[in-house]
């Protein structure tokens, strides 16, 4: 007897008619709910703002007293608010790192605003100012959903393959650097999220990286997926050169992937290299990354 034909295992694409079925939300807070902890998270960080800022003859002054704090923390929410009242054109990465407090006052000094003004724009707030706690408050958790991504993935993972290997930060963390795990990798500093391996450390599966969008649109799309694709092109050069089974995948998840042509976006990344990259939203990886298609 003829059997039937082996059915053709699903594409990213072809999600996509219910595409918001696929879709892991992450658990929120409200507002006006979070103000009590938010002012008295950031009340310190304002009074010693106050400080600083009454104790210094120039907002170039102000910024490198905010540099000279030793605690990591409370440096990087004194930057904050700099950025909100002195020079919001000033790069928020770089207000984080004391190294950079010369350079910065280098490029950007000549735009910060002036200290007098400073002074009395921030006399008007109260103090703890309620609005500025909860802008504060919003940075406090970013990451914080990518991080429960990963970890979910990484429970998911072991519990249907206990018997592969799967390594990275499931949390915070140091990335894992691909120079660290491939002898002569073309761009060593390149940091991924997770490897899958075999039965050794050395029979690279695949090397994933995980994100989640909670919003997304415009350029951040094109920025996005534009990234991935160089990155996986690179890998899967690599592993064609050096003749590795080694694939690729993107786990990706939150209700940005709803917004403007992000899912199409990644539908064509996966079109790319067919068998080879792999893009999942959590919920879809039970019946997506197969042993199979692993060890192939």
């Amino acid at each position: 007897m003829k059997q039937p034909p082996a059915q053709k295992p699903k594409t990213f694409a072809d999600y996509k008619p219910d595409a918001r079925n696929w879709i892991t939300l992450a658990t929120g807070e409200y507002y006006p709910d979070i103000l009590k902890d938010a002012c008295e998270l950031y009340k310190p960080v304002l009074v010693l703002f106050s400080q600083l800022l009454q104790s210094s003859e120039s907002s170039i002054r102000l910024f490198l007293q905010i540099s000279e704090q030793t605690g990591g923390w409370m440096r990087v929410q004194l930057a904050r608010v700099f950025r909100k009242y002195v020079s919001p054109e000033t790069p928020v990465e770089m207000l984080k790192h004391k190294t950079k407090a010369k350079t910065i006052c280098e490029q950007f000094g000549k735009g910060f605003r002036p200290i007098q003004k400073v002074q009395a724009a921030f006399m008007t707030r109260p103090l703890p100012d309620e609005a500025l706690c909860a802008v504060l408050w919003g940075y406090k958790d970013r990451g914080k959903k990518g991080y429960d991504l990963t970890e979910r993935f990484f429970s998911v993972f072991r519990s249907a393959f206990p018997d592969l290997q799967i390594k990275g930060p499931e949390r915070a963390g140091k990335d894992i650097l691909l120079g660290e795990v491939f002898k002569n990798y073309p761009k060593p500093n390149r940091p991924v999220d997770f490897l899958i391996c075999g039965s050794s450390e050395s029979d690279v599966l695949a090397i994933g990286l995980a994100r989640y969008d909670s919003d997304r649109g415009g350029a951040q799309e094109d920025d996005r997926t534009g990234g991935y694709q160089n990155c996986a092109d690179e890998i899967l050069n690599y592993a064609k050169k050096r003749q590795l089974r080694t694939k690729v995948i993107f786990i990706n998840d939150g209700p940005g992937l709803l917004l403007g042509s992000m899912w199409d976006d990644y539908a064509a990344l996966e079109r790319r290299r067919p068998g080879k990259i792999l893009v999942a939203t959590l919920r879809m990886v039970p019946e997506r990354i197969t042993r199979a298609w692993l060890l192939s």
